[in-house]
C-alpha cells in the first residue's frame, strides 16, 4: 500500500519563491487564545516564521518563532499576555530564511549572526468581545 501525503502537482520551490498561501487567526471563546492558522507553499528549504499579535494601540500581546518547519500547514494556538481586554487586535507573520553563516571568515573577526531573508508577510485583523 503506498501512501503519498503532498499533491504531486504542488512542485517544491526555492527559498526566494516560497509564499504564504493562507494566514488567518481565530480568537477562542475565553478571549485569551487565539488559534493562529499559517499554510505557505511547498518548500526545498525549510522556512521559518514570527507571528506578532497586537493590540488596538499597537502593544505587542503575543509572540511565537517558527524555527525551519517541516510542514506546510501549521496551527498555533498563542496565549495572550496582559490583562483580559477587549477590541480590534492584528496578527501579523514573517516568513523568511536565515542566510548561511560565512565558514571562512577570519577568526580575529567577531562572528555575526546570520541575517533575514524576508520572503513573505500577511497581515489579519480580528475581535475580542467578552
Amino acid at each position: 500500500m503506498d501512501i503519498f501525503f503532498a499533491d504531486p502537482d504542488d512542485v517544491p520551490l526555492p527559498p526566494e519563491e516560497v509564499r504564504i498561501r493562507e494566514f488567518k487567526a481565530d480568537p477562542w471563546p475565553d478571549g485569551r487564545r487565539v488559534k493562529i492558522f499559517l499554510e505557505v507553499t511547498p518548500f526545498q528549504k525549510r522556512p521559518s516564521g514570527e507571528v506578532l499579535i497586537t493590540d488596538h494601540t499597537g502593544q505587542p500581546v503575543a509572540t511565537a518563532n517558527i524555527i525551519e518547519t517541516i510542514d506546510p500547514r501549521m496551527e498555533i494556538n498563542m496565549h495572550l499576555r496582559g490583562p483580559v481586554s477587549e477590541g480590534v487586535f492584528t496578527a501579523t507573520v514573517v516568513l523568511f530564511y536565515l542566510e548561511d553563516i560565512d565558514e571562512d571568515q577570519p577568526e580575529e573577526e567577531p562572528l555575526l549572526p546570520p541575517q533575514r531573508m524576508i520572503v513573505d508577510e500577511a497581515q489579519v485583523t480580528f475581535e475580542i468581545s467578552n
